[in-house]
């Protein structure tokens, strides 16, 4: 009797368990375009309720295509969203997964640099953690344009607006030949 009743329950799970799955639509271009327009009210601005549904998607049709061209692209905008959400878990799982899946797509030092500086320094306020993502482009992207950029964030991690300013300024005035200046 316990043997039919485990076999019964295991079934039933067993066709319940089919049935969710069965239902998992295959994403396509389309239902993506969708989405994204389904992100933004008539003034451009962005529906917070609908961004987790639209990262979703993004996610689903990633996981359905991965070797689809656009994929990459689609990963990217999912994590962007976590990270306007300020979904720090999320976004550093999704650039994660970017940078494993696709670590030769324009779309990794992005990745790298955008998280180490909205999610780390930003929401975390992890200055470490934020240097490793910015020392991670600067190596594993050498030839990136973004490598200028990090290398500036390493030089900025931990400074205030104000402290940046004043760096700035102060480089900028040395930059200056005063023989210029006099000759002029």
């Amino acid at each position: 009797m316990k043997n039919i009743l485990k076999l019964t329950l295991f079934s039933l799970l067993a066709i319940g368990l089919l049935a969710c799955g069965g239902n998992t639509k295959k994403l396509t271009q389309e239902d993506l375009k969708k989405a994204e327009e389904s992100l933004f009210n008539e003034d451009r601005s962005i529906k917070v309720e609908e961004a987790p549904k639209v990262a979703e998607k993004y996610c689903q049709f990633v996981e359905q295509n991965p070797d689809d061209s656009t994929a990459v692209t689609w990963l990217f905008h999912a994590m962007e969203i976590n990270v306007m959400l300020k979904n720090a878990d999320k976004s550093i799982e999704l650039c994660n997964q970017l940078t494993e899946q696709y670590p030769d797509s324009e779309w990794a030092p992005r990745a790298l640099l955008y998280v180490g500086s909205f999610v780390y320094d930003d929401i975390l306020n992890d200055t470490a953690q934020a240097h490793a993502m910015y020392q991670k482009l600067i190596d594993d992207y050498p030839n990136d344009r973004l490598v200028e950029d990090a290398k500036k964030s390493i030089e900025y991690l931990g400074l205030t607006s104000e402290q940046i300013m004043a760096r700035i300024m102060m480089s900028n005035l040395e930059e200056i030949d005063i023989d210029d200046i006099a000759a002029q």
